[in-house]
């Protein structure tokens, strides 16, 4: 495994615990600045719309940047963003600091997942990109319980402290091990890259990712209130499951992206079903404490089971040209499902059914995307291009 590899994993923990780690101080930050659950949640959507914002911005603006040179400025936002949280006054001032440092976010995973499918063989690319996804998924195993436990322990801001941190680590790593430039086959030319985005399987791929992770965010978002008032569990428990989501997130990461590299469209099209059905069990399951310690587990595992085939299914449609702005604009895809899908939460609590129906409205969002993506592979113009992505290979 290329070292160059391990340091993207690195700064992907960081980004990856400053994502989700405030899911788990929902309360501690609505009573610090007097707002509603909800209100906090919202955090979550400030974060993910920044990364919407942010992938084709600082993506543009860094197109005729070395890659290094990227990794190396967005980590440095990232830290920035965070040490502002740490400090934030007030909730409008938190929502702003969190939006900095989002604006790295989406950049960082769609460079890096481009530079990771450059350091191993054609067949491995999908499997690469997971091993960097890995960094997220490692930050749901020990990144959020442990921050979540120094926020209930010794205040939120002392998360975003030690987030801060990360990032500095993860700013030295990438530019001690990233080599310091990865030759592209052609020239950046932006509007080539545009075109090329707009492309309609492309455009179907980006709005299966926004679709899928919108249902698995609908709930995770609420995650604690589920555990501790429809489960029952105290709130000392949270960090414990959350540690098995963590783990599921890691099972479910890896072993999609090595069936991706085998069969990429059924993995992509499978990993949606399977976590449409985990959804739909996920609310009879909250009922018991022991099947909801598992089915959190499962949660983890569908979710991130798609991670790998929905970006790899993106970069293979921009056929070679503008894959840094297409794997870029997958992330914020990824991130327009966490707002949407935190969004849905938020109505379905407020003005719907209660907490207990999120679960349900959730699972209706990967069936939308299984739907997506059957018309997106029914509008592949080539018929050799899909042969070619049935069998993972490369096809650049």
């Amino acid at each position: 495994m290329p070292l160059a590899l391990l340091a993207l994993t690195v700064g992907a923990f960081g980004i990856g615990v400053t994502e989700f780690v405030i899911m788990g101080l929902l309360m501690e930050v609505g009573a610090d600045l007097g707002v509603s659950i909800s209100m906090a949640g919202l955090l979550i959507s400030g974060y993910a719309l920044g990364v919407v914002a942010g992938a084709p911005l600082l993506t543009a603006l860094t197109v005729r940047w070395s890659r290094k040179t990227t990794l190396l400025t967005l980590m440095a936002i990232f830290t920035i963003g965070n040490a502002a949280c740490a400090v934030a006054p007030d909730y409008a001032s938190l929502m702003a600091a969190r939006v900095l440092a989002a604006f790295a976010h989406g950049t960082f995973f769609g460079v890096g997942s481009v530079v990771a499918t450059t350091l191993v063989a054609p067949d491995r690319r999908a499997s690469a990109i997971a091993i960097m996804f890995t960094g997220l998924t490692v930050a749901n195993v020990l990144g959020v319980p442990f921050g979540t436990w120094l926020g209930q322990a010794y205040g939120w801001r002392a998360t975003f402290w030690a987030v801060a941190g990360v990032g500095v680590v993860a700013f030295v790593v990438i530019a001690l091990l990233v080599p310091r430039d990865v030759p592209d086959a052609d020239a950046p030319d932006l509007k080539r890259d545009l075109k090329a985005l707009m492309r309609r399987p492309v455009l179907l791929g980006l709005l299966t990712t926004v679709l899928g992770y919108a249902g698995l965010f609908a709930v995770f978002t609420y995650i604690v209130p589920l555990l501790t008032e429809v489960t029952g569990l105290p709130q000392a428990a949270v960090s414990p499951i959350l540690f098995v989501f963590g783990g599921g997130l890691i099972v479910g990461n890896l072993l999609g992206g090595r069936l991706a590299d085998r069969r990429l469209v059924p993995t992509m099209l499978g990993s949606l079903l399977v976590l449409a059905a985990v959804l739909l069990a996920t609310g009879p399951a909250l009922h018991h404490p022991a099947a909801a310690v598992v089915i959190i587990g499962l949660l983890g595992a569908s979710a991130f089971a798609t991670v790998a085939p929905l970006q790899m299914w993106v970069i293979e449609q921009s056929r070679g040209a503008g894959q840094s702005l297409a794997s870029s604009f997958n992330i914020a895809a990824f991130n327009l499902g966490n707002a949407i899908g935190a969004w849905i939460g938020g109505v379905v609590i407020d003005h719907g059914p209660g907490l207990e129906g999120v679960t349900w409205a959730a699972a209706l969002l990967p069936i939308a995307a299984f739907l997506v993506a059957l018309w997106a592979l029914r509008t592949t113009p080539a018929a050799p291009r899909k042969v070619e992505l049935a069998t993972g290979g490369c096809t650049d």
